[in-house]
């Protein structure tokens, strides 16, 4: 069985909502961020962390890409194109989307409060808008990023756009962005992460 290190409100949920659309069963030590639980697998003290047998796994896309691979479902097999387009999805989710989140997240509850700068989080807000509008042009038919194929890529932007929501940026009420956010969460899998990042 898996064990994934971190609270479940965190990137953790990547993680979870991966192993539940593998099937695959796993426990929960909701450890948080920076606890000395976190830095005894993690120096930088950052979640989640999978443990798998004798090893330890950090950083959530790390953590996704070697389930996806290790299983062989939700990835392109590596040295493909197909591979090396979901990663740049992937990548776009990373640089893009969470790069905005997590900045306006830093200067909201992170850093120190004498250090924060909460203007910056107008511009985070564009700068999501400017990514949304990107992604809307890379979709495509969908109705993934990868067209039928559900991956990886898919998991880290859906966790995106629900961390949006808490951090209060503005999603689209219509259109592709709106119907593609609609259908990863319907998956039965992201249900059932969800009722257990709830009832955490």
């Amino acid at each position: 069985m898996y064990k994934i290190v971190g609270f479940p409100r965190t990137r953790a949920m990547r993680v979870m909502w991966l192993l539940e659309e593998l099937g695959e069963p796993y426990e929960i030590d909701p450890a948080l961020p920076q606890s000395e639980g976190a830095r005894s697998f993690n120096p930088s003290g950052k979640v989640p962390i999978l443990i798998d047998g004798d090893d330890a796994i950090t950083d959530s896309v790390a953590i996704c890409t070697y389930l996806a691979d290790k299983h062989g479902k939700f990835t392109f097999p590596p040295g493909t194109i197909e591979r090396a387009r979901q990663d740049s999805f992937t990548q776009f989710a990373v640089d893009v989307l969470e790069g905005a989140l997590w900045t306006a997240s830093k200067n909201t509850f992170i850093h120190p409060e004498e250090m924060r700068v909460p203007e910056i989080k107008k511009v985070c807000n564009k700068e999501f808008q400017t990514g949304l509008e990107t992604l809307e042009k890379r979709l495509g038919a969908g109705p993934f990023v990868m067209g039928e194929t559900f991956t990886i890529a898919d998991i880290i932007i859906g966790h995106c756009s629900g961390w949006a929501v808490a951090a209060r940026f503005d999603l689209p009420r219509e259109g592709p962005v709106y119907d593609y956010f609609k259908r990863l969460r319907e998956r039965p899998a992201f249900k059932a992460m969800k009722a257990k990042v709830d009832a955490a």
